[in-house]
C-alpha cells in the first residue's frame, strides 16, 4: 500500500514538473512569436577612395578608403546596444584592412549613422593576374568595382522587459561596391550609389549556430 502511494506520488510530481516545463518552453516560443523582431538594415550610403595603388610590383597596396554607414532598427520593441563593432575591408575577396568604430545604443524604430570608417595605410595583396588586369581597367576608368566592406559586431538585445546576454550575430556583408576615385583633388567620374548590405538572422547568436 506505501508503494502504491509513492508511486502514485512520484507520477504526480513528475507530470506536475513536466507540465511546468512544457508551459515554459511554450511562453518562451509565444513570446518570441509576439516580438518576431526583424533584422537591423545596413547600408552604405557614401564611401569615397583616394588613395588606391598597387606598388612594389603590385605586392603592395596604399589605400585610402572613407565609407559611411547607416544602421536602420526597424522593431517597435526592440533595443540593441552595440558593445563591439569591427569594420574589415575587401578588395576582390582580399582583405585589406580593419578598424574598430564607436559603440552605441539604439532604440527602437530609430536610424543611426555609424562612426565613419576610415580605412587607410598599406598592406601586402596578393592578386591573380586576371585580378591584377582588373585593378589596371578600373584605375583607368576610376571606378573600383569590387570593393567590400564586413561588419563583425557583438551585441546585447532587450526585447521588451527580456534583455540577452552578449553575442555575436551573423557578419553584416556589404558587398560588390562600385566605389568612385578622387585623384589629385578632382572631382570623382562617377557619384557612389547606396547600397544596402546582407544582414539577415540578424538576432541569432552565429556562435551557438556552428556549435
Amino acid at each position: 500500500m506505501c508503494l502504491r502511494s509513492f508511486r502514485c506520488s512520484f507520477c504526480c510530481i513528475f507530470v506536475t514538473l513536466y507540465t511546468l516545463f512544457l508551459c515554459f518552453i511554450l511562453s518562451i516560443f509565444l513570446f518570441w512569436i509576439i516580438i518576431s523582431p526583424s533584422s537591423v538594415k545596413f547600408q552604405i550610403t557614401n564611401a569615397s577612395l583616394t588613395q588606391f595603388n598597387l606598388t612594389n610590383n603590385t605586392t603592395t597596396l596604399n589605400y585610402k578608403f572613407k565609407v559611411n554607414i547607416t544602421a536602420r532598427n526597424p522593431n517597435n520593441n526592440v533595443v540593441v546596444y552595440y558593445r563591439r563593432i569591427t569594420a574589415y575591408a575587401w578588395y576582390k575577396d582580399r582583405n585589406f584592412a580593419a578598424v574598430n568604430l564607436a559603440p552605441f545604443d539604439q532604440g527602437h524604430k530609430n536610424t543611426t549613422l555609424l562612426q565613419e570608417a576610415v580605412f587607410e595605410g598599406q598592406s601586402s595583396i596578393r592578386l591573380g593576374p586576371k585580378q591584377i588586369a582588373e585593378y589596371n581597367m578600373e584605375r583607368s576608368v576610376g571606378i573600383f568595382n569590387d570593393l567590400a566592406v564586413d561588419l563583425d559586431v557583438r551585441i546585447r538585445a532587450k526585447f521588451g522587459r527580456f534583455e540577452s546576454s552578449r553575442f555575436n550575430p551573423p557578419v553584416v556583408q556589404c558587398r560588390r561596391l562600385r566605389v568612385p576615385l578622387i585623384s589629385n583633388g578632382k572631382p570623382p567620374a562617377a557619384t557612389f550609389s547606396v547600397t544596402r548590405c546582407r544582414s539577415s538572422n540578424f538576432f541569432q547568436d552565429r556562435d551557438a549556430e556552428a556549435g
